[in-house]
């Protein structure tokens, strides 16, 4: 960058890991950067609720780490974990979850390690938040921006470039009508939701070596982890995520599935007991049903970055996309 033009300005929306990753690499370009998130807390679907005096992790069920960029020549997501390891907020958790069929035996697949976070996935996005404080930008919560304008006006402030940040049917929804942008969104009906459903018993019900699993040929469960094996602290807690299609039903009240949840999950580890305690958490848009081909979305001062940019829905793809459009935007 031509170091006697001005700094470009960019509003990013959006404090989930894409977002933060963005504004890691604007403020490292030299770009002058403010994010911005209408939640209480940094994090995304990097969500960890507090049950019952722990933290429960209830968005992303793990992360993995590609080798190499998944990008051009950026620095690659190893680069943050790398840090997060050294600091001891996160472990590499297991690369060996059940495969789990109604109604047929169950077997173990390996894959590739993944990685969990003692504290709860949405440390890391505190940790990405606080060091850029530390640096001088602004991350500010409560903060809610309703509409986005073609001009890059936002609050009397005109930015050079506005990030979003977030799923696809929530930027479209922010962006003027007749928006070109919007037009090369995935729609909502392109997206899966699902449901997180929290279940505590007093003790481990299940067996000691179950870390995880994938469902096959359920209506209601497609995957289990065990939270207390996940973070470390053996708290028999599992979370389960369901399908789309049980989603889809309960959406306007999550509640209303815990009991179906609670059934099947108990047929399928033979577990007795009704847990001691449950919360569910609706995801609407959990993750895209089909990947945009380009690592993210540049038109005129707009730009969408996040998981659905890339190879993969993933944590790393998240990062990578938003890492990726804010060193472009300082090249």
């Amino acid at each position: 960058m031509d170091s006697t033009a001005p700094s470009p300005s960019v509003l990013v929306i959006g404090s989930g890991i894409s977002g933060l990753a963005c504004a890691r690499a604007l403020h490292d370009g030299g770009a002058t950067v403010r994010v911005v998130d209408r939640g209480r807390v940094v994090g995304g679907r990097l969500a960890t609720k507090r049950l019952d005096d722990r933290p429960v992790d209830i968005g992303a069920r793990y992360f993995t780490v590609p080798e190499g960029p998944e990008f051009s020549d950026g620095p690659g997501f190893s680069d943050p974990v790398a840090d997060w390891l050294d600091r001891g907020l996160v472990r590499p958790w297991t690369d060996t979850f059940e495969s789990l069929t109604v109604g047929a035996p169950s077997e173990r697949k390996s894959g590739p390690v993944r990685y969990a976070a003692p504290a709860g996935l949405r440390s890391l996005a505190t940790n990405l938040a606080e060091s850029l404080r530390t640096d001088g930008v602004p991350v500010e919560q409560d903060s809610e921006i309703e509409a986005v304008p073609e001009s890059g006006v936002v609050a009397g402030i005109r930015y050079d470039t506005i990030v979003l940040a977030m799923p696809d049917p929530q930027a479209a929804r922010m962006l003027e009508p007749a928006s070109p942008v919007a037009e090369e969104l995935f729609g909502a009906e392109r997206w899966q939701p699902t449901l997180s459903v929290v279940l505590a018993w007093p003790e481990r019900r299940w067996p000691a070596d179950l870390h995880g699993a994938f469902v096959n040929g359920s209506p209601v469960v497609a995957f289990i982890a065990d939270d207390g094996d996940r973070r470390g602290d053996g708290a028999p807690v599992l979370v389960v995520h369901t399908t789309a299609e049980f989603a889809r039903a309960h959406l306007e009240h999550p509640e209303t599935g815990i009991d179906a949840v609670i059934d099947e999950v108990n047929g399928l580890l033979g577990i007795r007991e009704r847990p001691s305690s449950t919360y569910a958490h609706r995801w609407t848009f959990s993750n895209p049903a089909e990947q945009h081909s380009e690592p993210f979305l540049l038109r005129g001062r707009i730009a969408v970055c996040g998981d659905a940019w890339g190879a993969h829905s993933a944590v790393s793809t998240a990062w990578a996309s938003g890492d990726a459009l804010g060193r472009a935007l300082t090249a």
